[in-house]
């Protein structure tokens, strides 16, 4: 689930301060803490081959965040696609994958414990 700047409801609006709010964007209940990530992706970067050996060869951490800047397009694995893009927030579900389509400066926010052992993952298929 995506959502842009300009989609996101406005929930205050005075001179000088204006505060958006998408209600039910995701429930991170279930998990315990929640670890908070930056980070810098260069075109062409596919993830995919690295997640490989998951289940359903995808990450299984839900995420919640922000594009800083660039576009990411995520896959998941009922076969749908969106693409995030500058400036949108989103919550990306278990079960995806991200390949980058242009630079991206990206925030997250996901289950610390889960993501961890994805990144623990992707970096023994790195070291190979």
């Amino acid at each position: 689930m995506r959502i842009s700047k300009s989609d996101i409801p406005v929930k205050i609006d005075v001179p000088g301060a204006t505060a958006r709010q998408q209600l039910d964007f995701g429930d991170p209940s279930a998990f315990t803490s929640l670890g908070a990530e930056y980070f810098s992706l260069g075109a062409g970067t596919d993830i995919a081959p690295l997640l490989a050996g998951l289940t359903d060869d995808a990450c299984h951490a839900p995420h919640w965040g922000f594009m800083i800047s660039g576009q990411v397009v995520v896959a998941y694995t009922d076969g749908t696609e969106e693409t995030c893009n500058s400036q949108d927030l989103f919550h990306w579900p278990a079960g995806h994958s991200v390949r980058v389509t242009d630079d991206a400066e990206v925030i997250l926010f996901s289950p610390q414990a889960e993501h961890t052992a994805v990144m623990d993952h992707m970096l023994a298929k790195i070291a190979g």
